[in-house]
């Protein structure tokens, strides 16, 4: 079964739907999701639905675009929802330099060093809890890759979420044993790059996500995306590696166990739990 490793069904865009497409998702191949939480204002929405729904988990983070909201009271209700027993990562957190330029302080996100501030913050709080983080990085890779260099150090494990680096700063990734996020933009005409980093990349370090709604995959490209289109994403690696479209599934579902600590039976295992017994 296809393991979607980052989505946004809390998203409102799914408010008329969103029951059916949920409860209709292991008829599309679908095994496993985690909702992804972006604002600080919505984690309650991503927490509701990992409570209602057995194979949906939840990460909790702030966006770098949500970061001038950010303070440490909220950091310390940010602890207390990672806390809940369907919390299986931090994020996303990260960067984005996509719409602000310092020389240009009309546009709408946070100055970078904000975002450094309060990525540095809930990675140090990823740290403390022994949770996996789910990184977004936009426009910056320079200094995310600094960044995760700093948290490689404290033992962080993390996935750079729909990945859109070069081969070479995904070549430094993998050498830190992270993961690399793969959606929709690996089967676009302009995904040449995220094609070369599928095929060098171990298979074994690969996780399959739609971010939806967003980036759909060829057909569906600039539709509401969802879930049950990831089968399209597996069949796009399946054919840049050469291999069956049912080893990418398998091996990517088994990628996510592992990485999100989640247990046959679907139950949370805690990093470092097995030393409390």
């Amino acid at each position: 079964m296809i393991f979607d490793t980052h989505a946004h069904y809390d998203d409102p865009r799914f408010d008329a739907d969103r029951d059916t497409i949920l409860m209709n998702l292991a008829s599309a191949g679908v095994g496993c999701v985690v909702d992804v939480s972006a604002e600080f204002s919505g984690i309650d929405r991503v927490l509701a639905l990992a409570d209602r729904y057995p194979f949906v988990y939840a990460s909790v983070g702030v966006h770098p675009s949500d970061t001038a909201l950010l303070t440490e009271g909220k950091m310390d209700i940010l602890r207390e929802y990672a806390a809940n027993a369907k919390v299986v990562a931090v994020g996303e957190i990260g960067l984005d330099y996509h719409y602000r330029l310092e020389t240009d302080p009309g546009e709408a996100d946070p100055p970078r060093e904000v975002q450094k501030k309060w990525f540095r913050r809930q990675l140090q709080m990823a740290e403390e809890l022994n949770l996996p983080v789910i990184i977004h990085s936009r426009d910056a890779s320079q200094d995310t890759l600094q960044i995760m260099r700093e948290a490689h150090a404290s033992g962080i494990i993390g996935v750079i979420h729909c990945y859109s680096g070069s081969a070479e700063t995904a070549r430094e990734y993998l050498k830190m044993d992270y993961y690399l996020g793969i959606g929709g933009v690996v089967t676009f005409k302009n995904g040449k790059t995220l094609r070369e980093v599928v095929r060098e990349a171990p298979l074994e370090k690969l996780l399959l996500e739609t971010d939806c709604p967003y980036l759909a995959p060829e057909p569906h490209r600039g539709q509401r995306n969802e879930s049950g289109y990831l089968d399209l994403v597996a069949e796009e690696i399946a054919r840049i590696k050469g291999i069956d479209k049912e080893t990418v599934i398998g091996t990517t579902a088994e990628n996510a166990e592992r990485f999100y600590h989640i247990g046959k039976s679907g139950e949370v295992i805690r990093r470092g739990a097995e030393d409390d017994t």
